[in-house]
């Protein structure tokens, strides 16, 4: 079911690794038209345009986009006292984390005469998407919004689908409802992240739109960019395990399908020195998809995007992973905090038997919005510093300016600027 492959001992270049593991993203060209053709039409045609692609991709033809109070409240009672009380919990692991991600402005004297620091400001309004159809995510809702507020956003809108009779998801509402969210659409898909940047009659346009979702709603994000931020291009998730033998096969698997049950495309990476836990591991894998309600995905996603790398030791296969770049990567060495210094790319890290990855995405408190594909090795998860801005600060006294007026005036000489220079020697000339 799962493709293997063993390491020689000269290791896998990083080319060889992106073969073996490669996985589309939001490129294909039929996607990028249709979503450009959506995009356009939501501009040019505000809320009519956002009512005619409700209608024909969800099924459903809506007079207001807009989640009334009545329909929040209706929602937390239909998720029930429990889960209002488990999102609760969530929602405050969430937002102690993410307070030690708060930085603050600073200005100070740098140098004598020379007053340099950074302001941060946070980004006016954000848009928030949060998939509907066939999964929902609560959890995208706590992830998105919470630091968000954290970093001090004045102004949040989540975007999600609408199911066919109008309504939204009530444990997403729920969440929003917990997060303190009020400003809710029931715009989905590519028109809902063009609703968010362009505005239409109803919906004031954002700055910024992070949150994940399918092949469309990625693309409209990409087409969008520049106009608006983005958070990533988010792909398929992916786990990546590294494991020796003292670790327990049922529970590798069992992490493994978590992953691909999310996506027929999710991909999957165990590296490991041990070909007896790299077979006893497929072996529970082949038993445990069968059990699964979402099995049809997961197994494709198995079949398709399963690899398990034999190394030639340990060192071998955290250098194996580290190429892998995952966006979940858990260790199952013994003593697994010790390869954290050797860890370089890795988006979101889980140590030891007892931290399996749906701890992270719902419950512990980092951000489950990860870099995905490979781009964990130049990008983080999502935090309170891609809520912000930063702005540099500078104040000369006149005797540090004229200390070095002369030297960035040669400075704009040399790049052929005059009026660089002249900006500059005009005011030694008094």
């Amino acid at each position: 079911m799962m493709e293997r492959i063993k390491v020689p001992a000269e290791g896998l270049t990083l080319r060889a690794i992106r073969e073996i593991t490669a996985r589309t993203q939001a490129g294909d060209t039929a996607i990028h038209e249709r979503t450009q053709t959506v995009l356009e039409a939501v501009r040019t045609g505000g809320d009519a345009a956002v009512r005619k692609f409700t209608a024909r991709f969800d099924g459903v033809e809506l007079a207001d986009f807009r989640v009334s109070a009545a329909e929040m409240e209706a929602a937390r009672v239909q998720a029930g006292a429990n889960f209002i009380s488990i999102l609760e919990e969530a929602c405050n692991n969430i937002r102690a984390y993410h307070e030690r991600q708060a930085e603050t402005t600073w200005f100070e004297e740098c140098r004598p005469g020379v007053h340099l620091g950074t302001k941060f400001t946070p980004i006016q309004r954000v848009g928030v998407y949060v998939p509907g159809g066939t999964a929902a995510y609560p959890s995208t809702v706590l992830m998105d919004t919470i630091p968000a507020q954290v970093a001090g956003v004045p102004s949040l809108a989540v975007f999600t689908p609408p199911d066919r009779d109008g309504s939204v998801n009530p444990y997403i509402l729920a969440a929003a409802s917990v997060a303190g969210v009020k400003e809710i659409y029931k715009i989905g898909g590519a028109q809902g992240i063009a609703a968010a940047a362009y505005g239409t009659e109803t919906v004031e346009p954002v700055f910024k739109i992070v949150g994940p979702g399918n092949a469309y709603v990625a693309m409209a994000k990409r087409l969008v960019f520049g106009l608006v931020g983005i958070d990533m291009i988010a792909g398929p998730s992916e786990v990546g395990i590294l494991a020796d033998d003292s670790a327990n096969p049922v529970w590798i698997a069992a992490d493994m399908l978590a992953q691909a049950e999310h996506d027929r495309r999710a991909a999957l990476f165990l590296v490991t020195p041990s070909e007896q836990l790299a077979e006893a591991v497929e072996g529970e894998v082949r038993r445990q998809v069968k059990e699964l309600k979402r099995s049809n995905i997961a197994e494709a996603a198995v079949n398709d995007y399963g690899k398990i790398f034999i190394t030639e030791d340990k060192e071998q296969a955290v250098e194996i992973m580290n190429r892998i770049a995952p966006e979940h990567l858990e260790i199952l060495f013994e003593e697994p905090a010790s390869y954290i210094p050797a860890i370089v790319n890795a988006g979101a890290i889980f140590m030891g038997p007892y931290t399996p990855e749906p701890l992270g995405d719902y419950f512990a408190g980092p951000n489950h919005t990860l870099p995905t594909m490979g781009t964990a090795a130049f990008s983080s998860p999502l935090g309170v510093y891609d809520f912000v801005k930063r702005s540099s600060l500078l104040q000369y006294d006149q005797q540090a300016f004229t200390a070095v007026a002369e030297k960035v005036a040669v400075f704009a000489d040399v790049e052929g600027l005059e009026a660089h220079g002249l900006a500059m020697r005009r005011r030694l000339d008094g």
